[in-house]
């Protein structure tokens, strides 16, 4: 008897008149595939940062879409998991969890605090939230350029919010409740020979049906555009007058013009005379360097322009900066003595030296790099 009583939510579908919507607990194989699309484009975008974050070869996988529950999920990973709540303010309006194990996200964290990523037997702990909050700031930021190109509207997060989570506890999101149909997009990730696991995208069903309704609603307009564009052609030949039957004219009419310029062709070749033969010799045209270009030279002399003189470079990781301090000695690239690269606006254009003007520092030219080497440089 208990199994057949309605629950309070099968009550209050049954009191709003919207029991029988079933298909909005569900979602067909184009939608499915157009999630996965989505998600296949933002991850390839982030796994790009994630390998300039921690300096170690990262692959992300094909997506798998599937429908699921949290109930269900907590039942096949009954482990913690740190979750990074990722919620879109601009051109999508939803949010998603992006599900790690701990295991990984300590490997993350070790890596971008300039370790070899071995250092995970410990608890997570603030820095691992916080290191794994700013790694999926930057990701699902990068990954936002690219669907913005896909959905052809800008799209922005607020900051995503990384916390440890039990999933047979449940969720405590107002978008996801511990029996409610969700749409789980998994991906393998791989990071160098330290992580082989999964990564999880848990999806409130209604916004993944708005996230897919809205890129086919942009398809379709642009083949309604397409199919505009074909109509007004139609119409630019007459109400009477079929685009069919233009096309079988104008077809015919350049038909006879070709034909008739084959018969002219045939005509001037019996008058011509033969043709004197010679062999093609290649000019030597005049570099970009020895071209001196003074023709309107003045329009554009009083343009200022940025002049920078560059030391030398170098390459750290975030734990070593962090234990910067007064007196720290950062070695550069440059060797003693080497010659200074001098930029104009950003462009490399001449090599100099140091040289000290009163009390000012100064360098002096020993080298102006010709246009040529200029390109390759920058």
């Amino acid at each position: 008897m208990t199994n057949n009583m309605l629950s309070q939510e099968e009550i209050d579908m049954l009191l709003k008149g919207s029991y029988d919507k079933v298909e909005d607990e569900t979602i067909n194989e184009v939608e499915k595939d157009a999630l996965g699309e989505i998600g296949n484009i933002s991850m390839g975008t982030a796994a790009t940062t994630l390998f300039t974050l921690l300096g170690q070869k990262v692959i992300i996988t094909t997506p798998k879409v599937s429908l699921t529950t949290i109930r269900e999920i907590s039942e096949q990973y009954p482990i913690p998991f740190i979750a990074v709540n990722v919620k879109y303010k601009q051109g999508l309006q939803g949010t998603n969890l992006l599900i790690l194990k701990s295991h990984d996200v300590k490997v993350i964290t070790d890596l971008m605090m300039g370790g070899d990523g071995t250092n995970v037997d410990r608890d997570i702990n603030e820095m691992d939230i916080s290191a794994i909050s700013e790694a999926m700031n930057q990701m699902v930021g990068s990954s936002c350029t690219s669907l913005s190109e896909l959905f052809s509207s800008f799209i922005d997060i607020e900051p995503p919010m990384a916390f440890q989570i039990n999933l047979n506890e449940g969720i405590d999101i107002d978008a996801f409740t511990f029996d409610e149909t969700i749409v789980k997009v998994s991906f393998k990730m791989i990071v160098g020979d330290l992580i082989d696991s999964e990564i999880m995208q848990l999806i409130p069903l209604k916004f993944a049906q708005d996230m897919v309704n809205q890129l086919l609603e942009k398809d379709e307009a642009e083949d309604l555009s397409d199919i505009s564009e074909i109509e007004d052609l139609n119409y630019s030949y007459g109400a009477d007058e079929s685009l069919e039957t233009s096309i079988k004219q104008n077809t015919s009419s350049t038909q006879q013009i070709m034909h008739d310029e084959r018969d002219l062709e045939k005509s001037n070749n019996i008058k011509q005379n033969p043709v004197n033969m010679k062999k093609f010799e290649l000019h030597q045209f005049e570099t970009a360097e020895n071209k001196v270009y003074n023709e309107g030279i003045e329009l554009i002399n009083e343009i200022p322009i940025d002049i920078t003189v560059e030391l030398g470079r170098t390459t750290r990781k975030i734990g070593e900066i962090l234990e910067y301090g007064p007196g720290t000695i950062i070695e550069l690239d440059k060797l003693l003595g080497e010659p200074l690269e001098i930029y104009a606006n950003g462009k490399f254009i001449a090599k100099g030296e140091v040289v000290v003007i009163d009390d000012n520092f100064g360098v002096r030219i020993t080298d102006i790099i010709s246009p040529s080497k200029r390109i390759s440089k920058n």
